[in-house]
């Protein structure tokens, strides 16, 4: 049996330890800006330790390139050349319209895997983890842009536009492209599978960028093919980037595409907010 002394100093050791704890100031809560730069981090060391996930802004965008420039170059425009000054812009608007869908996917294999319910516990801003990615997706798609520009360089391609053009071209497809990136975080929050989404994602995508004006002018089509072309979205990117990185851009045309994404991303952002929150 224990003595009373060693009760007295074991229950005074509690006090000790209770009274060090409490005047311990808690860690403050971190800020919106700290936590979506963390998951922002997070992501980025997802892509160092999976790389291969990189050759859809990397490999293929330069096989895509090279392949449409050299085979079909002298077909529609009599010269590779003159092709490539129409091709290049609609080509970098392609390829990076088609990557945001890794969005959904990241997002989707956080819920799979269980990490999207730990993050919902933890006292972080809400939001963050969805800041995080889109930040990453926007490295991800600047990363694209410029390896497509340098290699256009490298063909021959000679924007009008100068150095200003292609910089407010690469801005207003970022800008684009971020907005499109929340149709694929909704659809990621809703969706079962990656797979699931991939394949919307393609079935969405693979009409849209194909029957545009990324390719040929669209005077060139039938008219009933022309008249959903000039109303299709990417055209209407295209259009704009291949006007900024040439000179020839109009405000209309700019307004338009700017317009879309606000509309786009006013629907999404709000629908995939609340099915972040309320996700069971």
């Amino acid at each position: 049996m224990k003595s009373t002394p060693d009760i007295r100093n074991k229950y005074e050791g509690h006090e000790v330890m209770h009274r060090a704890l409490a005047a311990r100031e808690r860690p403050p809560k971190p800020n919106a800006v700290s936590t979506s730069l963390t998951c922002g981090w997070r992501a980025l060391l997802k892509i160092k330790y999976v790389p291969e996930q990189m050759l859809d802004v990397t490999a293929f965008p330069i096989m895509f390139l090279l392949m449409f420039t050299y085979l079909f170059g002298g077909a529609i425009a009599g010269s590779t050349s003159d092709y490539l000054q129409f091709l290049l812009p609609g080509i970098l608007a392609m390829t990076v319209v088609t990557i945001t869908m890794y969005t959904g996917v990241e997002l989707n294999n956080d819920i799979t895997k269980g990490v999207f319910d730990r993050f919902r516990s933890l006292p972080i801003w809400g939001p963050s983890v969805l800041v995080g990615m889109l930040l990453v997706d926007a490295v991800r798609y600047g990363l694209a842009s410029a390896i497509m520009i340098s290699l256009g360089l490298i063909m021959g391609f000679r924007p009008d536009g100068g150095v200003v053009g292609v910089v407010l071209a690469v801005g207003l497809l970022l800008v684009f492209s971020f907005s499109l990136s929340w149709i694929w975080a909704t659809l990621g929050l809703i969706l079962r599978s990656e797979k699931s989404l991939m394949g919307v994602s393609m079935l969405v995508l693979f009409p849209l960028t194909f029957v545009s004006n990324v390719y040929v002018d669209p005077a060139t089509l039938p008219g009933w093919l022309e008249a959903f072309v000039e109303v299709n979205p990417i055209s209407l990117l295209v259009t704009a980037i291949r006007g900024l990185m040439h000179g020839t851009a109009t405000f209309e045309e700019i307004v338009w595409v700017l317009g879309v994404s606000v509309i786009i991303a006013s629907i999404f952002a709000p629908i995939t907010m609340y099915l972040y929150r309320h996700k069971k």
